[in-house]
C-alpha cells in the first residue's frame, strides 16, 4: 500500500517483504473529522462503496466479485471506526448481512472513544419486509437498529421488535426521509455513521444533500452488463461538487476518499 495524495514519505511502496499497513494507520487514515469546536457531536455521514472500471457497483448482484483483501480491511476498517452501519433492505438480503462482531485489535480505541463493544447496525426500510429470525436481530452484540416510516405496517413493526431490534421512526409517511435519518441517529448518541448502500439508498442520500464523505475503492476490473452505479435513483438538479481527501493505492486499486465542498 501507499499513499498517492495527499504526498508524504508514504508514497513510495512498501518494499518486498515488508510488513503490510496495520491496522492503526489504516484507522489513523481514515479517521473520523474531530468534534466542532465547542465539543459538541455532529454527525458525520460517510458512503463506503466500491466500483469497477466501467461504473459497476456489483457483478452478478453482489459487491465481493469486484473487492480484494485490502478492500475487506478497509471495509473492517470502517466499521470499526463507526457508531453505526447504515444498510438498505436490499442489500442486507442480498449480501446476507450478519451483526458487526467485536474486534480486539480495536477494542481500546472504542471505549476511549466512548463507543460500544462494536457497531450498531441500522437496517433501513419502509416495508419492513425483512427475515427477523435471523442473527442480524436475534443475536447481535448491539440491538440492530431499523429505520421506517410512521406507516410502516404495524405488524411488522411488532416483529421487530419482539426480535429485539429497535424500530426508528425517521419519517412521516411509508418510507424514511434522509435528514430525519440522520438527525434520529444522533439523537441517539451515534455520529460516526457510515452507510455500506446499496445504491438506492446512497442515491436517496445524495438527493437529499446529506452525505459528508464518500470512500470509493475503484477496482481495476472491467464487467460491461447493466449492474447499477454506486448511486441510483432521480438525479439531482445540479451535480455536487466534492473535494479529494486522500488516495491509497494497491495491486492496482485505488482507495479514494472524497468530502464536501
Amino acid at each position: 500500500m501507499r499513499r498517492l495524495f495527499p504526498v508524504t514519505d508514504e508514497t513510495a511502496p512498501n518494499p518486498p517483504g515488508e510488513a503490510e499497513w496495520s491496522l492503526a494507520e489504516l484507522a489513523a487514515a481514515y479517521a473520523y473529522p474531530e468534534p466542532a469546536a465547542d465539543g459538541r457531536p455532529v454527525p458525520w455521514l460517510r458512503a463506503n462503496m466500491v466500483s469497477t472500471l466501467d461504473g459497476a457497483a456489483q457483478h452478478d448482484g453482489r459487491s465481493q466479485p469486484i473487492s480484494s483483501a485490502t478492500d475487506m480491511r478497509i471495509f473492517g476498517t470502517l466499521r470499526q471506526l463507526a457508531d453505526v452501519v447504515i444498510a438498505g433492505a436490499e442489500t442486507v438480503r442480498q449480501e446476507g448481512y450478519r451483526p458487526a462482531r467485536a474486534r480486539a485489535e480495536f477494542a481500546e480505541a472504542r471505549r476511549a472513544a466512548g463507543q460500544g463493544p462494536a457497531p450498531a447496525i441500522a437496517v433501513v426500510s419502509a416495508s419492513l419486509d425483512l427475515d427477523f429470525s435471523l442473527p442480524l436481530f436475534t443475536s447481535p452484540l448491539v440491538p440492530t437498529l431499523v429505520l421506517t416510516g410512521a406507516a410502516a405496517p404495524p405488524d411488522r413493526v411488532a416483529a421487530a421488535e419482539k426480535a429485539g431490534a429497535t424500530v426508528v421512526v425517521a419519517g412521516d409517511g411509508v418510507g424514511v426521509e434522509p435528514a430525519r435519518l440522520v438527525r434520529a441517529l444522533g439523537e441517539l448518541g451515534h455520529t460516526r455513521l457510515l452507510t455500506e448502500g446499496g445504491p438506492r439508498l446512497l442515491g436517496q442520500l445524495v438527493a437529499a444533500g446529506v452525505l459528508d464523505e464518500l470512500c470509493l475503492a475503484v477496482s481495476p476490473t472491467l464487467t460491461a452488463g447493466d449492474a447499477q452505479r454506486i448511486a441510483g435513483g432521480p438525479s439531482v438538479a445540479v451535480p455536487q461538487r466534492f473535494v479529494l481527501a486522500s488516495v491509497l493505492e494497491e495491486e492496482g486499486f485505488l482507495f479514494t476518499r472524497y468530502r464536501r465542498a
